[in-house]
């Protein structure tokens, strides 16, 4: 009677298991410091008029790391350019915070060349506790050297986020950057300071 009560409950969790669980989005993949702790995919209904989203939800109830669903692309539509990268995110019980993070890398180098995750840019935009879809952005220079974009959601402890709507845009100079500024490295639009006197 005992293994049998046990059996259903180990029956049980592993349909509830199933059932939490969530497909993986076509082109995005799972990483972070500790992406074991989280559940990511495709939430699907939970998103804006009924829609689907992506989520990261926590699965255990203490977390010292972070889970990130990201993906990369090439960087030849934008080098040269200043971009803005947008999102919807909504929150629950986030105990540290969460965002959207964008990272530009260049070739041969472990050091990246445009960074922003809104939580170390240039103010802290991060997002805590429990939050309605609100639109987010990230704005970095992308220069000629850059050789990958790399861009997702993470969620630092415990909590759930789902994101959806993500857009890449190209602006011009009036709009300020977010992050680790690169713009020493982004080509003028023409020449400058010829007479020494700045």
């Amino acid at each position: 009677m005992k293994i049998t009560k046990q059996l259903a409950g180990a029956f049980i969790l592993v349909i509830a298991l199933a059932l939490v669980s969530f497909d993986s989005p076509t082109g995005w993949f799972e990483a972070g410091s500790d992406p074991d702790s989280y559940d990511m995919g495709i939430d699907q209904g939970a998103g804006q008029d009924g829609k689907n989203a992506a989520t990261i939800k926590s699965k255990v109830k203490k977390i010292n790391g972070f889970g990130t669903l990201m993906q990369d692309c090439l960087p030849d539509n934008y080098l040269g350019k200043r971009v803005r990268m947008s999102g919807m995110v909504k929150t629950q019980g986030v105990s540290d915070w969460a965002g959207l993070w964008f990272r530009i890398d260049q070739k041969d180098s472990d050091r990246d060349i445009g960074f922003d995750n809104m939580h170390d840019g240039k103010k802290d935009r991060s997002i805590k506790g429990t939050t309605d879809w609100t639109r987010y952005e990230i704005v970095l220079d992308v220069p000629a050297n850059a050789s990958n974009l790399a861009y997702g959601a993470l969620l630092v402890g415990t909590g759930q986020i789902w994101f959806d709507d993500i857009k890449f845009e190209i602006v011009d100079n009036s709009v300020p950057t977010t992050g680790e500024s690169s713009e020493h490295l982004m080509p003028r639009k023409e020449p400058v300071n010829l007479d020494f006197e700045k």
